[in-house]
């Protein structure tokens, strides 16, 4: 198998900037996943994240996941569990509004750490977001105003750990699927490996590398470019040994956004090319999470059969 593509950043702003871009579109165009290194956020504040998410799970979910596991008699499983993933979570909410001060049992010094790390890594889905509009021959900003809505993006962090598991090869971490967002970020633990992408057919492994973000592409980034880049089922295999920490955050539209192919790339695509549908984001979430685990195609047909309710609009600025 090729080699996972790893994007130094920093060679943006010399003279491999144009070897970087290409690298980008081969990843959105062939993999659907890349990892960012040398980026923006602060490798300090990384640690800080790391440490304090791992020390907040010893101290107050690590016995809830226990109790769960032992009440379900997961230990116990003789047969594959297609219903339930071996993961421990809790979500933090940014835009359009925040819940990090309801969410229970956070120490202020960690509430306040991840809302410095949401806030960076806002700054970072947008720059990323602005990368792809270059590849794509989209003005800068076209993706960030397709995601707009009327009140701005959706935005927020999935915190998971994945503890060890004795049976992994009968309960996954987190089953295969694709994002239905746009663009997510994820911090995941340099250490403990587990992620994997669906390639050619092919479960690939997805490197942990310390302080690299992960960055994959959600279903409604595969509608707007019409299928020019595309989501890619991922999957979280379980470990018998240590326990793995995620952080992923999704940069997806807001609930009221109209998605819809770029009128830019139809123009330079073949006539043939089939086209996606258009809806409005919530609707389409309404139904990815009945069928989360299932193939994407049908969600699409599903939106393009009701697609005759959705106007479209200019796309609303900032």
């Amino acid at each position: 198998m090729e080699n996972f593509p790893i994007v130094d950043m920093e060679k943006l702003n010399g003279e491999q900037r144009n070897f970087i871009m290409d690298k980008i579109k081969d990843a959105c165009e062939n993999w659907g996943f890349f990892e960012v290194v040398n980026h923006t956020i602060s490798h300090e504040l990384l640690d800080t994240v790391e440490r304090m998410t791992k020390e907040h799970y010893k101290k107050c979910m690590e016995q809830k996941f226990k109790d769960m596991v032992e009440s379900k008699g997961l230990e116990a499983a003789q047969s594959e569990i297609n219903d339930i993933d071996w993961e421990s979570t809790f979500y933090l909410r940014h835009r359009p509004t925040s819940n990090i001060s309801e969410i229970p049992d956070l120490e202020d010094e960690y509430r306040k750490v991840m809302k410095e790390f949401a806030a960076e890594i806002e700054k970072l889905s947008e720059q990323l977001l602005d990368l792809l509009c270059e590849n794509l021959g989209l003005e800068k900003g076209y993706l960030k105003k397709a995601f707009h809505g009327a009140n701005g993006p959706t935005f927020g962090t999935k915190v998971s750990n994945y503890p060890p598991c004795p049976k992994p090869n009968l309960i996954k971490g987190l089953r295969a699927h694709t994002d239905a967002g746009g663009i997510i970020l994820l911090f995941q633990d340099d250490k403990v490996s587990g992620l994997q992408l669906l390639k050619d057919g092919e479960w690939v492994d997805v490197p942990p590398m310390k302080h690299s973000i992960v960055v994959n592409l959600g279903d409604q980034l595969e509608v707007i470019t019409n299928g020019k880049y595309k989501s890619v089922m991922h999957r979280v295999i379980a470990q018998t040994d240590g326990n793995r920490m995620s952080i992923a955050s999704f940069y997806n539209p807001g609930s009221d956004a109209v998605i819809y192919p770029a009128p830019e790339i139809l123009n330079k695509q073949e006539e043939k090319c089939p086209t996606y549908p258009k809806f409005v984001f919530e609707d389409y979430m309404k139904l990815y999470t009945r069928v989360k685990f299932e193939e994407k195609e049908p969600r699409f047909e599903a939106m393009k059969a009701m697609e005759s309710t959705v106007n479209i609009g200019p796309i609303a600025t900032a």
